[in-house]
């Protein structure tokens, strides 16, 4: 029989071991198994193949945490990701790791205001965060040495890839020196990602994780564009439309658990909450009331969700929307299990649409768009519920006092009468439509959300391709199943070309036009898309 390896075997400080704890990292994953101890050596490169959701962050984070030298200010660590998004997240999950030490750790990014970058460096910072091409801008300023950093981290190395960003790595190499050591994460290991290997790693090892399936399959995913402020009249809706729900409601921070929380228990749900703030004894006392459905909704962080080992969850809510596709796949991966069907709902606001489709891309995900259940279909659910169970009640034997009750009411009153005024008594305010809120229609990236929306792409050809609005039509039918009078305001230039298609067809296209290995010809268009290759 194999033994299961735990923390404690893998080389890790009592430090680390503390930070690990209070995180509520309970086993490690395989990648964290593979890569730990090899890294704690402190003498090869590493090849790590692994996919999101897997654990890959901490799986660099805890041993670079060790090997840093807290006496010196200079940057020993720089670490490149594809998006801000991944900048920040990872940033902020190896700062959790950091236990006692007093760790300097800096996410550097485009969009961010670069005198803030500027004044922390100044200061002096251990492990940079950077995607490449705001590393570059610091690099030229001469404003970030990373000559003598003896730990170089590409995380998701094919991403990059996919985005163009090799030429930069590439670029950013060049600024380090030979003895530095490269570990390299990556989902896939394509064959310009294995050139890079050849050219800038010698001698690495290669550990690579088994591929799994990421997202359960039998777990519907699906999300919601609503504003902030209607979040939470959204999520009552769910629950009400839903016959016997029983889920995890996942939240930013223990403010908004405690929020929702409080609000739910005001409207007359059975709720119960777990987060950092929370003790020991009372979290295993919540976990236990919930495990055996005394309470049907659970509203959590994601730290405080960490080892929860529930097998039946009809839904897991994302209140608030991950920040990494990771912690997605964490979440989602709490429905679906041993065979039983489950949905998992995220919510977005407007200007999170773009997060959410690079959540949906790294951790192969197919998340729909639904619409949120409406008053009238709420309170017909509502009366079906309500019908099955009298039905199944008519079905028994009722206590004979019943009948005799019944016989004085109906002695003076019509049957229909006396059935529509035990109704009202029983269920008038359950089934009264002024108990939900309006929700308000979205203003989805310019379009009202009641409409058709649509999504605006950017296409890496232009009237030096010879391209035209003709052959740029032919060329997205002849891939995807899309009508020509949907391909509306092409706007072709000299080295690019925009348009407009319905959103729903949007990510048909973008998914048909990227190859592995290959810079993606259509993509989602950005704000100053001419600097978007530049991170």
């Amino acid at each position: 029989m194999t033994v299961k390896k735990t923390f404690n075997d893998l080389g890790l400080s009592p430090n680390a071991m503390n930070a690990i704890n209070k995180k509520g990292f309970e086993e490690p994953t395989e990648i964290q198994i593979m890569t730990i101890p090899v890294m704690l050596k402190d003498d090869t490169n590493i090849i790590a193949q692994a996919q999101t959701g897997t654990g890959k962050t901490a799986a660099f984070g805890l041993p670079l945490i060790e090997m840093i030298d807290m006496h010196s200010k200079n940057v020993q660590a720089l670490i490149l990701v594809p998006t801000r998004e991944l900048a920040i997240q990872v940033s902020e999950e190896i700062y959790s790791l950091r236990g006692d030490k007093n760790l300097q750790i800096l996410p550097i990014y485009g969009g961010q205001a670069i005198d803030h970058q500027l004044r922390r460096l100044r200061k002096g910072v251990h492990i940079v965060v950077g995607t490449p091409g705001r590393v570059i801008d610091h690099l030229k300023r001469k404003t970030l040495k990373i000559l003598e950093i003896e730990h170089l981290i590409l995380d998701e190395a094919d991403e990059m890839l996919n985005m163009g960003f090799i030429e930069d790595m590439e670029e950013i190499m060049k600024y380090t020196n030979s003895s530095k050591r490269t570990l390299l994460f990556s989902a896939t290991i394509p064959q310009k990602i294995k050139d890079l290997a050849r050219k800038y790693m010698d001698n690495y090892e290669l550990l690579t994780v088994k591929k799994k399936q990421l997202t359960p399959n039998l777990t519907e995913q699906v999300y919601f564009e609503v504003q902030a402020s209607d979040k939470f009249e959204a999520l009552c809706r769910i629950i009400d439309i839903v016959d016997d729900f029983y889920g995890i409601v996942f939240c930013r921070t223990k403010n908004d658990v405690d929020y929702v929380l409080s609000h739910l228990m005001n409207r007359g749900y059975d709720a119960e909450a777990i987060h950092g703030d929370i003790s020991q004894a009372h979290r295993e006392r919540t976990l236990e009331k919930f495990k055996k459905h005394h309470v049907n909704l659970l509203i959590a962080t994601d730290v405080a969700a960490r080892g929860l080992d529930v097998n039946n969850l009809s839904h897991v809510i994302n209140y608030s929307l991950p920040q990494d596709p990771e912690s997605y796949v964490h979440r989602i991966g709490r429905t679906g299990r041993a065979g039983n069907e489950g949905i998992a709902i995220t919510f977005i606001t407007p200007n999170e649409y773009s997060r959410l489709m690079f959540i949906q891309r790294i951790a192969k995900a197919d998340i729909k768009r639904s619409k949120i259940p409406q008053v009238k279909d709420i309170i017909q659910a509502k009366k079906k519920k309500i019908y099955d169970v009298l039905t199944t009640i008519l079905k028994d034997d009722t206590d004979t006092k019943y009948h005799q009750w019944a016989e004085t009411l109906l002695e003076h009153n019509h049957s229909t009468d006396i059935l529509a005024a035990l109704l009202k008594y029983s269920f008038e305010n359950e089934l009264n439509p002024d108990a939900y809120g309006e929700i308000n229609d979205v203003i989805n990236r310019g379009k009202p959300i009641n409409k058709q929306d649509q999504a605006r792409l950017f296409v890496a050809l232009g009237k030096k391709d010879k391209i035209n609005h003709k052959k740029l039509i032919d060329l997205i039918m002849s891939r995807v199943p899309v009508k020509s009078k949907q391909i509306r305001d092409i706007q072709v230039m000299d080295k690019f070309t925009f348009l407009t298609v319905p959103v729903d067809k949007a990510e048909k296209i973008v998914v048909s036009f990227h190859e592995k290995g290959q810079k993606p010809l259509i993509t989602h268009a950005k704000k100053n898309k001419r600097r978007q290759h530049r991170g």
